[in-house]
């Protein structure tokens, strides 16, 4: 498989039966079931020492994105240099998520670690079962009860692999609950178990991860909120599926994509001519602000100033002018008349100029509901729209979704999850399947809809949903999302002008916003990173990637 094909493939995000079908076609094909497992377990012991017992895993990224388990990875990395004091238990299920972890429980046993099995089920599948025959026959120790575990540096969790959608019962709750409340790390194999494959769920219980292998595709319940806390570092074990027969079983699909590293620079920065001026880079209309929230105008405008574009007009109450043109002196600040309340009461463009002379227009961060007048102008144009914050506070109330539906170009909102709901009252619980949820809404709206949270859901009308796999919650303060919004509207100005597809721009800014978020973190604090911060890692973290 060349570079670019394993590209494709980490960014491929497949439900249960999907992967079903991918194996079935694998297997059909005449890849023998036991020849798969062995390659897979390999990897998985290889990874495992690079993890926890090498040198290497001294320099690697032990964080976690739902349990702080760094300093119990580094107790395994502080002890002695020779193998023998590390032990690894080998928590083995019923099916071939068991049968993996037994290859595993062999491979690292032959690499002379203590390896001890926890099996507590009577009946298992064929080849599964010759593997505990084959790993008992080495002297490998296998308990049935969690009480008779030793006590372990490490446990690998092969308990549930893919598919898993019944609640979990005793003894095996009760098992995987006490392993919760140990200081162990733990890494699942493909997924923890306990998890609903496609939704994320808790099935009763579940494994809390330390890391999860995921094996050969992403599972689409490692990219839903509700599963994160339980996941940890998650990261992708590639055995070489057939690209064709990933593109078989998902052809007539649509597809669920994370946004990758390289799908996101394939598009930034930008194109820029030698030979060009301001309005042939995009020029965006923000409409934002009121004299209460004044800062969210401010925010959207540097979030837009971060994207590059060539020219931007900013509408604000007439009273927030001043401000503005502080903070924005580059922006042509359109000052408007304004309510009593210090909202804009009326659009009053420059002359000469209409909404459709711009190449999009974002509205909403601070614009309050006092507005509303202005919603039913802009849902009249004819470019790209992104609605945000009181943009779509407003469109809710107003119940004017068959408008939206009617333009004929791109229309982007991007609800947190109360605003979805708000939204879209029919739909299901944007909490317990996101991807459901954000499908439908587009389906529904005609619009792009952008599911803010921790895992970031991006989908169109046509039914394809795009992912943003890394976040941090240092973004969950407030003016985050008017930073995004500013910047996806320069991003889709600046698409209109380069006639690049500027519906793409919208996966774009929310992993570039994300991106930016993560740099900051890292080089300040977790406990948040303040938007104004946050606008200058944009050009940051860009520039970084650039060199």
């Amino acid at each position: 498989m060349n570079n670019q094909q394993r590209t494709q493939i980490s960014q491929v995000v497949v439900t249960a039966q999907q992967m079903r079908d991918i194996e079935a076609r694998i297997f059909a094909a005449g890849m023998p079931v036991a020849a798969l497992m062995e390659k897979v377990a390999g990897l998985i012991a290889h990874r495992i020492e690079v993890l926890y017992f090498s040198e290497d895993a001294k320099e690697e990224d032990t964080g976690t994105q739902g349990r702080g388990d760094t300093e119990n990875t580094n107790k395994i990395l502080s002890a002695s240099s020779s193998v023998s004091p590390h032990k690894v238990g080998i928590l083995v299920g019923p099916g071939h998520n068991g049968g993996d972890a037994l290859v595993v429980a062999r491979e690292l046993h032959f690499r002379g670690y203590a390896v001890c099995i926890y099996n507590p089920f009577a009946k298992l599948k064929e080849l599964t079962s010759q593997h505990l025959q084959y790993a008992q026959s080495l002297g490998i120790p296998c308990y049935q009860s969690i009480a008779d575990l030793p006590e372990c540096n490490l446990l690998v969790d092969g308990l549930f692999g893919f598919g898993l959608e019944r609640e979990l019962k005793d003894p095996v709750a009760i098992a995987i609950n006490q392993l919760n409340q140990k200081s162990i790390p733990i890494i699942s194999i493909d997924m923890p178990s306990g998890l609903h494959t496609d939704t994320g769920e808790v099935l009763g219980t579940a494994i809390r991860a330390t890391h999860t292998l995921c094996l050969g595709l992403w599972k689409l319940g490692l990219l839903q909120d509700q599963a994160l806390e339980y996941v940890g570092k998650a990261e992708l074990i590639d055995f070489d599926i057939p690209l064709a027969d990933v593109e078989a079983v998902l052809a007539d699909a649509p597809r669920i994509t994370r946004i990758t590293e390289a799908t996101a620079l394939s598009t930034l920065p930008l194109p820029r001519p030698a030979v060009t001026h301001k309005y042939k880079e995009g020029h965006l209309l923000l409409i934002c602000g009121s004299r209460r929230y004044a800062g969210g105008a401010i925010l959207t405008g540097l979030g837009a100033r971060a994207s590059g574009v060539g020219m931007l007009s900013i509408a604000v109450p007439e009273s927030l002018k001043p401000i503005m043109v502080s903070h924005l002196p580059e922006a042509l600040i359109v000052g408007c008349p304004e309510t009593e309340t210090g909202a804009i009461a009326q659009l009053q463009l420059p002359e000469n100029t209409d909404l459709n002379s711009f190449h999009a227009i974002a509205c909403g961060p601070g614009l309050t509901k006092d507005a509303s007048p202005i919603l039913q102008q802009v849902l009249e144009s004819t470019i790209p729209l992104v609605l945000d914050a009181d943009g779509l506070n407003i469109l809710a109330e107003m119940k004017t979704m068959p408008t939206l539906k009617k333009r004929h170009v791109l229309s982007v909102l991007t609800p947190h999850a109360g605003e979805f709901q708000r939204l879209f009252p029919d739909l299901p619980d944007a909490k317990q399947d996101r991807i459901k949820a954000v499908r439908e809404a587009a389906v529904q709206s005609g619009a792009v809809i952008l599911l803010k949270g921790a895992r970031t859901a991006i989908a169109n009308p046509q039914g394809s949903v795009w992912i943003v796999p890394e976040s941090t919650p240092a973004l969950a303060r407030g003016g985050s999302g008017d930073v995004l919004t500013g910047l996806m509207g320069g991003l889709i100005a600046q698409a209109v002008t380069h006639q690049i597809l500027a519906e793409d721009m919208v996966a774009t800014a929310a992993w570039w916003h994300a991106q930016a978020g993560i740099l900051a973190a890292q080089e300040r604090t977790e406990l948040g990173v303040d938007a104004f911060t946050l606008t200058h890692y944009l050009l940051n973290f860009l520039s970084i990637y650039a060199c």
